[in-house]
C-alpha cells in the first residue's frame, strides 16, 4: 500500500511538473495584460489555473502525449491500460479522449502538488514550535510555548493527514479513469478486430497449404520407398528414378514446411525473405512427375481460368492425386477442362484390391476418407473448404467396380462469382 501510494504521488507529481510551463506563460501573459511585474517562480494564482486548462486540453488533442501517459497510468499508477493498437493516423475520438485525460492529470497533479509543496512545510515548522521556547509569528497570529504550540502542531499533523488522504482519492481516480480514457477507442477495438481475423484466415490457409503440400509428398515418398525396395535388386534404373522423385519430393516439402513455418513466427517474415510461390494448373506437369505415379491425361486449354481459380484447382488435384495413389490402383486418370464458365476437374483409378486390405483401415463412405489413413480423411475436407469457398461443387470418395475399390474426385469450380 505504501509503494502503490508512493507511485500514484509521484504520479500526480509528474502531471504538476507538466502543468508549470503553462503556469508560467499564464502568469506572465496575465502580469503584461495588467502592466504589473511577473512572478514566475511560484505561480499559484487561481485564475491562471482555471484560465491555463482550456489550453492544455487543446495541446493535448495535437501533442503526441498518449504514449508517455499511457506508461505513466501502467508504471505509477499501477493501472492496467490495454495497449492501443498502432494506427496510420490518430482518430478525432482518440485525441479527445488523450486530451480529456491529459487535461485531468495536469490539473489534479497540479492541485496535488501545490498543496504537498504548502503542506509538508506548514507541518514540519509546526512540529518543531513546541520544542523553541520563545513566541513565533504562524500566518500572522503570535503562537506561544506550552498548549497553544502543541495545537498548532496537531493542527500541522491533521493537514498532513488531508493532504495524504488526497493524494490517495486522486490516484485511485486517475487509476480508474486511465484504461476508460487511455485504452483502445471503438474504432481501433473494430480494427485490432478486423486484423485478428484477417491473420486467423491468414494462417488457416496456410495450414491447409502445409497439409496439403507435405500430406502428398509423404504419400509419394512412401510409395516411391517401397517401390524402389521391392526392384533395388533387379532393376537399379527404376530404383534410382524412384529415389530421385523421393528426393525432388521431400526438397518441395521442405521449402514448403520452411516457408510456413517462418511466416507463422511472430516477427511475420519467413526466412527465405519472401513469400513461396504457389503452384497453379500451370505446374500439372511437374505435379505428376513428381507423383511416381502412371497418370493418363485430358488437359484442355486452361488459359482462361482466373489465378486464384487456378491456385485452388492445383492444390484439389493435388489432393486427388495423393488419395487416388493411396486408395486406389493401376494408372490414375486426370481429366481438367474449361465448359462454359465452369472449370471441371476429375481424377478416378480403378482398384485391384479391397482398400481394406491394402491399407489395413477402414474407408468412410460419407468424408470419402479413410479413418485408418490420414488423420480422419483431412485431406477431403480441405478439398471440399476449398470448393465451397469458390461456390463450387466436389463428389469425392472409393468406386466399386469389377476391378476393386478405386478412386474418384470430380470437382466444377466457376470461374467467376455470380452473387
Amino acid at each position: 500500500m505504501r509503494r502503490s501510494l508512493a507511485r500514484r504521488w509521484a504520479c500526480l507529481v509528474l502531471g504538476g511538473a507538466l502543468l508549470m510551463p503553462y503556469m508560467m506563460v499564464g502568469v506572465l501573459v496575465a502580469g503584461l495584460a495588467r502592466g504589473e511585474s511577473a512572478n514566475l517562480l511560484l505561480p499559484v494564482q487561481v485564475g491562471v489555473f482555471a484560465a491555463v486548462l482550456p489550453v492544455v486540453a487543446v495541446t493535448g488533442l495535437f501533442l503526441p502525449v498518449r504514449g508517455l501517459s499511457v506508461n505513466a497510468a501502467q508504471g505509477l499508477l499501477g493501472a492496467r491500460v490495454e495497449t492501443p493498437p498502432r494506427q496510420a493516423g490518430r482518430s478525432w475520438q482518440e485525441r479527445r479522449r488523450t486530451a480529456a485525460w491529459f487535461t485531468l492529470h495536469l490539473a489534479v497533479g497540479g492541485v496535488v502538488s501545490g498543496f504537498t509543496l504548502a503542506v509538508v512545510p506548514f507541518t514540519m515548522f509546526t512540529l518543531v514550535l513546541p520544542f523553541t521556547g520563545q513566541s513565533t509569528p504562524v500566518l500572522g497570529l503570535p503562537v506561544t510555548p506550552g498548549w497553544n504550540a502543541i495545537g498548532w502542531a496537531v493542527a500541522g499533523l491533521v493537514l498532513l493527514a488531508a493532504l495524504v488522504a488526497m493524494a490517495a482519492g486522486a490516484g485511485e481516480l486517475l487509476a480508474r479513469l486511465a484504461p476508460v480514457l487511455l485504452g483502445p477507442t471503438p474504432a481501433e477495438r473494430l480494427a485490432a478486430a478486423e486484423e485478428h481475423a484477417r491473420t486467423l484466415a491468414e494462417r488457416n490457409r496456410l495450414a491447409r497449404e502445409l497439409h496439403d503440400s507435405v500430406g502428398h509428398a509423404l504419400s509419394v515418398v512412401t510409395l516411391q520407398a517401397a517401390a524402389a525396395g521391392r526392384v533395388l535388386d533387379r532393376d537399379p534404373a527404376t530404383a534410382r528414378t524412384a529415389l530421385a522423385a523421393i528426393e525432388q519430393s521431400a526438397r518441395t516439402a521442405l521449402e514448403d514446411l520452411d516457408h510456413v513455418l517462418g511466416v507463422l513466427r511472430d516477427d511475420g517474415a519467413g526466412s527465405r525473405g519472401g513469400p513461396a510461390p504457389q503452384g497453379t494448373l500451370e505446374d500439372l506437369d511437374e505435379l505428376v512427375a513428381s507423383s511416381g505415379a502412371r497418370v493418363l491425361r485430358e488437359v484442355g486449354d486452361l488459359s482462361r481460368v482466373p489465378a486464384v481459380v487456378s491456385r485452388e484447382a492445383y492444390r484439389i488435384v493435388q489432393e486427388a492425386l495423393t488419395n487416388a495413389i493411396k486408395h486406389g490402383h493401376g494408372p490414375v486418370r486426370l481429366t481438367a477442362a474449361v465448359e462454359g464458365d465452369d472449370l471441371r476437374l476429375e481424377v478416378t483409378n480403378d482398384g485391384g484390391r479391397s482398400a481394406r486390405a491394402r491399407t489395413g483401415g477402414r474407408t468412410d463412405g460419407r468424408t470419402g476418407g479413410q479413418t485408418g489413413g490420414r488423420t480422419g480423411g483431412r485431406g477431403v475436407a480441405g478439398m471440399r473448404e476449398r470448393v465451397r469457398l469458390l461456390r463450387g461443387e466436389l463428389d469425392a470418395g472409393p468406386t466399386e467396380s469389377a476391378a476393386g475399390t478405386g478412386w474418384r474426385v470430380a470437382a466444377r469450380l466457376p470461374l467467376r462469382s455470380h452473387s
